[in-house]
């Protein structure tokens, strides 16, 4: 879909999709493939829309990364994650394509009120997580990955999980997107050479590239200004708008 070719109602609505995508994604860290890409085939189509949305994601996760400070520790710290999320996609695809029809976007939504639910009645603590890390990684990280096979959701799980062990808003963003850049650039080398997506089509969004990175820094300059607490309110808050998501999803296929 050339640019040139877009009408120019269809034009403003892909560029105003993507500075709102752009700003949640600074100022929350996460959230722009997911707003962007059902806003954008609502219009055009799923495999358009992927596409137009891939390279600008993985533009605003850079800049998430970047723009949080040192990543030394957070590397450290948490670069088994990416691995414990690729074995998890595996497994999730192979029970993608065993049950297709299983209500994996219902289970993941319930999963996740049932955590909010639990936060609301001040039950969200656990220590235990805290205390063993390392045990309870590749839990969060293998889950992860068999709802981005299952879902095509990936963040709900990480972001309990890292909610659970108390890191700061910036580590927090620094260790969701060094699971989301291993998945975001794997995603883009299978279109790329297996996909039949030709440089064209890529060169075709760098526009929004562009426009995504510049609506992204302007979030992180509000995410910069918030406090920790105000911050985890966010979070949530937008936690609870996937789950919300997630089952108007599930009940639009039951509709189709």
């Amino acid at each position: 879909m050339p640019l040139e070719s877009l009408s120019l109602a269809l034009l403003l609505w892909l560029v105003s999709v993507t500075l709102l995508a752009g700003l949640l994604q600074g100022a929350l860290g996460f959230g722009f493939p997911f707003v962007a890409t059902p806003l954008i085939a609502m219009v055009t189509d799923m495999r358009t829309a992927i596409i137009i949305v891939l390279l600008p994601t993985v533009a605003t996760i850079c800049v998430a990364l970047f723009t949080s400070g040192p990543l030394r520790a957070t590397l450290a710290r948490f670069w088994m994650m990416p691995l414990y999320m690729i074995l998890g996609a595996a497994a999730g695809t192979w029970v993608f394509v065993s049950a297709p029809d299983a209500p994996y976007t219902l289970v993941l939504a319930l999963l996740t009120l049932f955590y909010l639910n639990l936060d609301r009645l001040g039950r969200a603590e656990w220590p235990l997580v805290r205390r063993h890390e390392r045990a309870f990684a590749p839990l969060a990280g293998v889950t992860s990955g068999v709802f981005e096979g299952t879902a095509n959701v990936a963040a709900p799980p990480l972001i309990v999980f890292y909610l659970s062990l108390g890191l700061t808003p910036a580590n927090l963003v620094q260790a969701l997107n060094i699971c989301f850049l291993v998945g975001k650039t794997t995603q883009f080398t299978v279109l790329a050479t297996r996909g039949g997506v030709g440089m064209g089509e890529w060169l075709e969004t760098l526009p929004f590239v562009a426009i995504g990175v510049a609506s992204s820094l302007i979030g992180v300059r509000i995410r910069h200004r918030i406090d920790a607490v105000t911050f985890r309110v966010w979070v949530k808050r937008a936690l609870f708008v996937i789950a919300l998501g997630l089952l108007g999803q599930y009940t639009w296929s039951l509709l189709a």
